[in-house]
């Protein structure tokens, strides 16, 4: 029978879990869907068969609420939530949020500023010497010396502030397990070191051979050309076929982050979206109001994972990557017939996207063996004369998708590359774009028509027909 995670002691119990593996912190109310991280890396934990209990959003003020399962067998696992906390808080004029899509009844306030790095303070509070690993996107994209809009100013890796052990960033579904099967088999965690996908501070002299090095933290505080530096680093090292360890001194350690981790198959893919997720908030939310951010993606499909967009505001290449992987079609039909049997369902289907919705394959053959041109984009300023384009795959599931019995409509609302539609020389898809998938508005890249404007964001100008 399926059923949540345990949130306390005495759900935990009466699973028959004594201790558990993990104790998983989070900022965000607890919600079982594919769409929240925490849900899938503790599904995958689970399915490993790994204990998890969900620690959700404690109060951080002391220690009292991470003692309340004991001391797990393993270690701690925290993230800042779906979203970063900072974000979470505050509006870019830097004006307090009155209200949280990720806290039950919507509630503001109920996750700390920097919310990875206090809960980690407070867990070495509780357990001086227990493992602690910290993910989600919080981390991931605060793992080398960053800008920080709120601070402004450049704050070094977040695994510095928060003396977490390990930082694993992207997509973690391999890593997670990695790390989890080291500890089981008894690895101290200041060992564990050679995971992809991962970060550790280190004294300078075990920094490993052949790194790619990023200006020092002093050095990216104190000079842009230096900092821009670092950046470019970082990414040009962000594929898993051509990406080398990155290095950048903090002091008297060394920041290490090893090459990212590999993709998911089509294969893995699947599986992870097929675990026994309860696809909704906890219940003893609903009397608060229930949990806001379920609404937007409760009847919605993730079908790819990665952006070859790779525009130069946006995080996802650092995050997700490059490289585009897909489930299968069989595997997105199953999640619409979970959908479409849900007793609130009304027959709308609002999302069968992802970071693009329709990037459904790698933009050419070549970076299946030898990755993503370094330096290069595949759309800007041009498209690359390499690119392949094709929307015949996601075309047939989308018409597979309007025949599952129950679905009214099937809507596109992820944002759509445009530019990379208007290359396709089949207009199959766009038809039926229009005629079946919008539901009023519709999302698209490039999201602007000035040329200058274009130059800086890294997308293509827009030319007259």
């Amino acid at each position: 029978m399926k059923q949540f995670l345990p949130i306390t002691k005495a759900e935990m119990l009466s699973r028959g879990i004594e201790t558990p593996d993990f104790v998983y912190v989070t900022g965000d109310a607890y919600v079982d869907h594919p769409s929240f991280g925490v849900s899938i890396i503790s599904r995958v934990l689970e399915h490993h068969g790994y204990s998890v209990v969900i620690l959700s959003q404690p109060d951080w003020h002391s220690t009292d609420a991470f003692m309340s399962f004991g001391r797990p067998r393993l270690g701690f696992l925290v993230t800042g939530g779906n979203i970063d906390s900072m974000v979470a808080h505050y509006t870019a004029a830097k004006k307090k949020r009155s209200d949280d899509a990720y806290t039950a009844g919507g509630r503001a306030g109920k996750r700390p500023d920097r919310a990875v790095t206090v809960y980690c303070q407070k867990i070495r509070e509780a357990y001086p010497d227990i493992p602690i690993a910290i993910g989600g996107l919080e981390a991931s994209l605060r793992r080398f010396a960053h800008y920080d809009y709120w601070a402004d100013k450049v704050l070094p890796s977040v695994l510095v502030d928060s003396g977490a052990d390990l930082l694993l960033y992207g997509m973690g579904e391999h890593s997670i397990v990695e790390y989890a099967d080291a500890l089981r088999a008894g690895i101290p965690v200041s060992q564990i070191t050679g995971i992809r996908g991962t970060c550790y501070l280190t004294e300078p002299k075990n920094t490993p051979f052949g790194a790619a090095e990023c200006p020092d933290f002093k050095q990216v505080c104190e000079n842009k050309t230096a900092y821009a530096k670092a950046c470019r680093i970082q990414y040009d090292q962000q594929d898993e076929v051509t990406g080398k360890t990155v290095i950048q001194r903090h002091g008297d350690r060394m920041l290490v982050q090893n090459p990212p981790a590999l993709s998911l198959t089509q294969e893995e893919m699947d599986a992870v979206y097929a675990l026994p997720y309860m696809r909704t908030y906890h219940p003893s939310y609903e009397a608060l109001g229930g949990v806001p951010g379920i609404e937007e993606v409760k009847f919605s499909i993730t079908h790819n994972r990665g952006c070859f967009g790779f525009c130069n505001f946006c995080s996802i290449a650092l995050h997700q990557g490059r490289k585009i992987t897909c489930r299968s079609q069989d595997s997105v039909l199953k999640e619409a017939e979970v959908i479409a049997a849900q007793p609130d369902f009304k027959g709308y289907i609002h999302d069968v996207g992802g970071p693009t919705a329709n990037f459904r394959a790698t933009s050419c053959e070549k970076q299946k063996q030898k990755g993503l041109c370094r330096g290069k984009k595949c759309l800007a300023p041009e498209p690359c004369k390499n690119l392949t384009v094709d929307h015949s795959e996601y075309l047939a599931m989308l018409r597979r998708l309007r025949k599952v019995k129950g679905v009214k409509r099937v809507f596109i609302r992820s944002g759509i590359r445009y530019d990379y539609l208007m290359a396709d020389k089949d207009d199959s898809f766009f038809r039926e774009l229009v005629r079946h998938h919008v539901s009023g508005q519709l999302k698209v890249a490039p999201e602007h028509c000035d040329a200058a404007v274009l130059d800086k964001m890294g997308k293509p100008h827009i030319k007259p027909i």
